[in-house]
C-alpha cells in the first residue's frame, strides 16, 4: 500500500481551506507576501502535519501567490508529510540529511531559502515566526544571509490568534481528550497512598493518558503529567521523583488528555491522610473563585474582568494571586499547550466570544504548600462550557 493512500487527515480539505483563507487574509492585511511558519502547532492547523520531527528544522510556507501550502522538513520526514497532511506531491519539499547537524556548514535555513527563492518571494516581504520555540537565532541570521533583498517581519502569534475559536470539529476532538484527562485524573488518584513511589502514580497516569478510554486511545500530552508533593506544592511545575509518599503530603496532579493533538487539562489536589484545616479552607476558596470566575464567562466580557471576579472573591479570605488565572490553549505540541494568546490577568481586553477555549488553573501557592483546582472551558453564547465531569474538591487518601 502506498504512503498516500494511507493519508489519514484528521478534518475535512474545506476546513483547512478556511484556515489557508483566514491566513491569507492577516498577510493582506499585514502587507506581508509570505509567512513562514515554524511552530508545530500552527504547522498542524495549518496542513495536518503531525510527527515527532520538530527537533530537526521544519517549516510550512504560505505564500499569497500560491494557492497550496508548502511543508519543507527533513527527507525522512517527507512520508509523513504525505500521510497526515492534505498537501499535493509538488507541495512537499524535503532536504537530505547533510543538513542535519551538518559538519560542512549547511543548514536548513539554506534549503528554505531556496524554496523562498523558487516562491519568488526571495524579495518580498516574509513573516517569521520569531518567539517560536523551534525557530532558532541562527535560522534567522541564516534566512538574513541567503536572502538579502527580502524584509523579514515578527509574525509570531498571526497563526496563533486564528486558532484561538474553535470548530465544532476541534471542540469535539478537545472533549474526547476531556474523557481521557478524567481516566487518568481517577487513575492518579487512585495509586497515591501513603508508601506508594510517586513514579508509580505518574506510571498510572500515563497508562491512562495513552489507553484513553473504550471508544478512543490517547496520544502523548505537550506537557507531562506535572505532580509536586509534600513541601514542593507550593512550585507548580515539577514532576515526580522515586520518593515515597508519606502520611501528611499534599499531592497535586495536572495533567491533559490529548487526542489528535487537541488537549482539556485538569488540575485537582489530594492530600496522604487527613488534611489539616488551612489546606481545606484554601481548597474550598479556590473551588469558590473557581467557580465564581465561570460563571462569569460569557461572550462580550473581556479577560481581565473575568480574572477581577476570581481576585475579588478571594480578596474576602484576605488572599491574593498575582498570576495569571487562564490562558487560551488547545492544539499543542511540547513543550506547551497554550496558544500564547489571550490570558484572564490584569491588563488583557481581549473580548471573549464564542467558541474561545481557555484552561482555568486558580492555584494559590504558598511557602509549604499549593493548592490547584482547574477547568478547561468553552465560552458558549451564554456562559461556560466545562469540559471535563469530575468532582470539584480537596481529594484524601
Amino acid at each position: 500500500m502506498s504512503v498516500v493512500s494511507m493519508q489519514r487527515t484528521i478534518f475535512d480539505d474545506s476546513e483547512y481551506e478556511r484556515r489557508l483563507e483566514r491566513t491569507k487574509e492577516r498577510l493582506r492585511e499585514a502587507e506581508l507576501d509570505a509567512l513562514v511558519v515554524a511552530d508545530p502547532a500552527n504547522m498542524n492547523y495549518l496542513t495536518g502535519y503531525d510527527g515527532w520531527s520538530f527537533y530537526v528544522h521544519q517549516a510550512v510556507v504560505v505564500s499569497l501567490e500560491r494557492d497550496e501550502l508548502v511543508w519543507v522538513g527533513r527527507g525522512m520526514d517527507a512520508n509523513g508529510a504525505r500521510a497526515t497532511t492534505w498537501l499535493d506531491e509538488e507541495s512537499i519539499r524535503a532536504y537530505d540529511d547533510d543538513y542535519v547537524h551538518s559538519p560542512y556548514d549547511r543548514h536548513p535555513m539554506d534549503y528554505l531559502s531556496a524554496v523562498l527563492e523558487d516562491l519568488d518571494v526571495d524579495d518580498g516581504d516574509i513573516g517569521l515566526e520569531m518567539d517560536a520555540y523551534y525557530f532558532t537565532a541562527k535560522s534567522y541570521t541564516r534566512l538574513q544571509k541567503n536572502l538579502p533583498e527580502a524584509d523579514f517581519e515578527d509574525a509570531t502569534l498571526l497563526v496563533n490568534w486564528l486558532r484561538i475559536k474553535k470548530s465544532e470539529q476541534e471542540l469535539d476532538y478537545m472533549r474526547e481528550a476531556a474523557r481521557i484527562s478524567e481516566e487518568a485524573m481517577l487513575a492518579g488518584l487512585d495509586a497515591i497512598e501513603e508508601g506508594v513511589p510517586e513514579y508509580e502514580a505518574a506510571a498510572a497516569i500515563y497508562d491512562g493518558l495513552i489507553r484513553g478510554t473504550d471508544d478512543f486511545g490517547g496520544d502523548y500530552p505537550s506537557i507531562v503529567p506535572l505532580m509536586p508533593s509534600g513541601d514542593h506544592t507550593g512550585t507548580p511545575h515539577l514532576t515526580w521523583t522515586d520518593r515515597e509518599f508519606e502520611d501528611g503530603d499534599p499531592v497535586i496532579i495536572e495533567l491533559s488528555g490529548c487526542r489528535h493533538r487537541y488537549h482539556s487539562p485538569l488540575a485537582r489536589t489530594t492530600f496522604v491522610g487527613d488534611p489539616p484545616d488551612e489546606i481545606q479552607r484554601t481548597a474550598d476558596v479556590v473551588v469558590e473563585g473557581l467557580e465564581a470566575a465561570l460563571d462569569a464567562v460569557e461572550p462580550g466580557v473581556t479577560c481581565e474582568s473575568v480574572e477581577k471576579v476570581w481576585r475579588d472573591t478571594i480578596a474576602q479570605y484576605d488572599l491574593e494571586k498575582e498570576d495569571r488565572i487562564a490562558y487560551a490553549m488547545g492544539l499543542g505540541y511540547p513543550p506547551d499547550w497554550g496558544e500564547h494568546t489571550a490570558s484572564m490577568r490584569p491588563g488583557d481586553k481581549t473580548v471573549l466570544e464564542k467558541d474561545m477555549t481557555f484552561h482555568m488553573i486558580p492555584g494559590l501557592w504558598f511557602d509549604d504548600f499549593g493548592v490547584e483546582l482547574s477547568e478547561t472551558f468553552r465560552v458558549t453564547s451564554n456562559g461556560a462550557e466545562v469540559l471535563a465531569d469530575f468532582p470539584r474538591r480537596l481529594f484524601t487518601s
